[in-house]
């Protein structure tokens, strides 16, 4: 049985009006880029997120080095941009007014 390494994982959400995006850290006994590795990050960002995060997902996992992973190191970025407009087309039911 292997021992736990760590693994860093870039996660993001759906394009809305609040986009998400930031970097956490996970342990895991996987191979990096099996299935079960990526199981193992999804489950740990549910846990650290919670609900809001069912929607995210997981772009890149890496191998964390040693001297960098810090238990429990979680890197949130946020998104200054103004939020995209979007324009509201037919706002009534055609046939009804």
């Amino acid at each position: 049985m292997e021992h736990m390494k760590t693994y860093r994982a870039h996660y993001k959400s759906p394009r809305d009006e609040n986009p998400v995006n930031g970097t956490f850290e996970f342990e895991s006994e996987n191979k990096a880029g099996s299935k079960l590795n990526a199981t193992d990050a999804r489950i740990k960002m549910l846990e650290m997120f919670g609900n809001e995060a069912v929607s995210w997902n997981i772009d890149s996992i890496e191998l964390a080095g040693e001297a960098e992973s810090a238990a429990g190191y979680v890197q949130p970025q946020l998104d200054f941009r103004e939020p995209k407009k979007t324009r509201r087309h037919h706002t009534f039911e055609r046939g009804k007014v």
